[in-house]
């Protein structure tokens, strides 16, 4: 989850280089490392969209590539891992998944504050907000959630080690210790009182199910926005021929490869944000998508919201219930109850967004769009407490 802030820089860390970059010391590792690179001048800006891992672009010569590092300041334990994500797109690039392709990763934190990686640029949208996805067509909206649930069935679908992801994680234990993990994550955000989150948490811990489908490739953050799209004017709604037409560029990655939906003008092109991947339970992704679409969707504290806003049946989507059924049609995983996975999605997102507003107070985000990150808090705990409760 990049932000509003698209200043161009060009220069080293003190000629106006966007924060979190030195670009000498940063063109001085491409001379050494990749000097197609590191032609003069290295520019650089941040791209909008995200809140979280910081996303530039850089131009250098006449090439244009896409360079991820973590936040500024109070980095999680265990979060924010550019290792991962590199591992995890170069395994990927062969498979049906549509994945950036991984150019460099560097772990030297010498270079420019943190370790980061580097990946091809590519063409697209990364549809986000309503003034984005209002003027697409029903059926455009229809054919662009359909390729989403496509492409998750796709990803679960890959064998972890035909792709030498076999010891990418655990899967034993995998939802327990999801749990373990974002309490953990909560008590190092902890700034504010937060009504219901202790008990929201001790329930999931106490009521954790067996996750029979565990050992897949789990991305931990699938949702529409992580991925980079293209809608055309072939997509229309099923018996309709009403065409549209919504484009517009989102340098965040790079695709491999298309996976069409049921209109010939929707394509995912690329998966995106993938540093919480692992091995782990299909449903928890489930769950966590479930929180964004139908919850926060369907949450009047997601309005103009940048976590939520322009997601799910509000904003002309089809239902959560339509998105699991497809894709429980492409996959061979036992959907089952998902109530106490969308709890869970609950949890991990409350506290990710508590973790984005407390660095938020410190001064430690770049942009605009932080300020009501934080009003997203109350409403997940207390959807997650119901579903938690559900039977």
């Amino acid at each position: 989850m990049t932000d509003p802030a698209d200043a161009d820089a060009g220069g080293g860390a003190g000629a106006g280089a966007p924060r979190g970059l030195d670009l000498d010391r940063l063109a001085a590792y491409l001379a050494a490392h990749r000097p197609e690179l590191a032609a003069a001048p290295l520019r650089a800006r941040l791209i909008a969209g995200g809140k979280s891992n910081l996303t530039y672009l850089l131009r250098s010569g006449g090439h244009e590539v896409v360079l991820r590092r973590p936040p500024l300041g109070h980095v999680l334990a265990t979060a924010h891992d550019m290792a991962r994500e590199h591992r995890i797109i170069s395994a990927l690039a062969p498979t049906a998944v549509p994945v950036p392709e991984a150019l460099l990763f560097c772990p030297d934190t010498d270079v420019i504050g943190a370790p980061f990686y580097l990946m091809e640029k590519v063409d697209g949208e990364v549809f986000r907000s309503r003034s984005q996805t209002d003027p697409l067509t029903d059926g455009q909206r229809h054919d662009l959630a359909t390729a989403m649930m496509d492409t998750l069935a796709a990803l679960h679908a890959v064998e972890p080690a035909a792709v030498g992801l076999a010891d990418f994680g655990r899967p034993e234990g995998f939802l327990g210790r999801q749990v373990r993990r974002w309490a953990g994550q909560l008590d190092q955000s902890r700034s504010r009182p937060l009504p219901g989150v202790d008990e929201l948490r001790d329930a999931l811990a106490g009521s954790a199910p067996e996750g029979a489908n565990a050992g897949r490739i789990v991305h931990g953050d699938y949702r529409l926005d992580n991925l980079l799209a293209t809608v055309g004017t072939a997509a229309t709604a099923p018996g309709q021929g009403a065409p549209g037409a919504a484009t517009g560029t989102d340098p965040a990655g790079a695709a491999t490869g298309t996976l069409g939906a049921t209109g010939a003008g929707v394509s995912v092109r690329a998966v995106l944000d993938w540093e919480m991947a692992t091995l782990g339970d299909p449903l928890a992704d489930l769950g966590l998508l479930l929180t964004y679409w139908s919850v926060l969707g369907d949450s009047d504290a997601a309005v103009d919201n940048p976590v939520a806003d322009g997601l799910g049946p509000r904003a002309g989507f089809p239902s959560g219930a339509e998105l699991i059924d497809r894709y429980a049609g492409r996959s061979d995983v036992d959907v089952g109850p998902l109530h106490w996975h969308v709890a869970l999605g609950c949890f991990k997102l409350a506290v990710i967004c508590e973790g984005i507003h407390y660095r938020h107070t410190l001064g430690q985000t770049l942009g605009g769009g932080f300020g009501r990150i934080g009003e997203l808090v109350a409403p997940l705990v207390e959807h997650g407490l119901r579903a938690v409760r559900e039977k």
